[in-house]
């Protein structure tokens, strides 16, 4: 467990350096983010304690449990963020699918808007945290270590093992998602942008705190869930939105989602041809 007095002036220096991170983050995200990740992980690395000492605040020596888990207001707040994810998700494959349906109408919003909520939810919650990280990672949960009255060690962020095979605990998917939420924010139009961050990032801590209270993540898997999805989060968004290259403009895009459109017409068009004339065919020879 950490000493408090002992590791006291190197937590305030790691606090302001990542109070001075979050400050430098909007004029420069990309290096603020990879910075945030590498901090993230050596504080980490250098006080292991702490994860347990988190943890160990939800823990009940007395049940051998995390009390949290069974609270059904808690369980309910779970299911919030991967409703939410669901939804925006949905809603932006339905603008793209409109868009290649009606394919000389213009599209519902830009398409890189959907684009980018799309990839960067495939890339981030889904590849880069359920399929890579937490299928490999072999992190034990908190509520599986035997600090906690399970029968596995307490396994160092970014150290691999095979104590567990498959739905670890590096990172967190839940909190990969809550942070994947600020993406909406960042496609709305300017106006509603801030009420929108704080609304998102409000509801993707709590859901990540929650899995932290659960005995389900230690506070390391939550914490740098945000700072790789963040990254990965702030790449795309210079890709689609500030850097554009020609192949990502609106007018690319909204061409090349026509074409896709107007394909599919025609081959629609030349199948009904084809049942049409086996169906008048199969009458004559009736």
């Amino acid at each position: 467990m950490p000493d408090p007095e002992k590791d006291s002036p190197t937590l305030m220096r790691a606090a302001s350096l990542l109070r001075n991170i979050a400050k430098a983050a909007p004029r420069h995200p990309v290096v603020s983010l990879i910075c945030a990740t590498v901090i993230t992980s050596g504080f980490f690395l250098l006080f292991p304690g702490v994860d347990l000492w988190v943890s160990g605040l939800f823990f009940d020596p007395a049940s051998g449990s995390f009390p949290a888990a069974s609270n059904e207001v808690l369980k309910r707040l779970r299911s919030l963020g991967p409703y939410l994810v669901w939804l925006i998700a949905l809603g932006s494959v339905l603008i793209l699918v409109v868009k290649v349906i009606w394919p000389e109408q213009p599209p519902l919003v830009p398409l890189g808007k959907p684009l980018f909520l799309l990839i960067t939810l495939a890339l981030g919650p889904g590849l880069l945290a359920n399929g890579i990280l937490k299928a490999h990672s072999g992190r034990p949960r908190p509520r599986n270590v035997d600090v906690f009255g399970g029968d596995l060690p307490y396994v160092d962020v970014w150290r691999f093992t095979d104590h567990c095979k498959s739905n670890c605990s590096f990172v967190s998917g839940e909190g990969s998602s809550g942070a994947w939420l600020l993406a909406l924010a960042l496609v709305l139009p300017l106006a509603w942008r801030k009420p929108a961050l704080w609304a998102t990032a409000t509801i993707g801590v709590l859901v990540s705190v929650n899995r932290v209270a659960f005995g389900g993540h230690f506070l390391s898997d939550t914490v740098l869930a945000w700072t790789l999805n963040g990254l990965l989060i702030a790449l795309f968004y210079h890709l689609f939105f500030i850097w554009q290259p020609a192949w990502v403009t609106p007018s690319s895009l909204d061409a090349a989602f026509s074409r896709i459109g107007f394909s599919l017409q025609d081959r629609f068009a030349y199948l009904d041809a084809r049942v049409r004339r086996f169906k008048r065919a199969h009458k004559k020879t009736k």
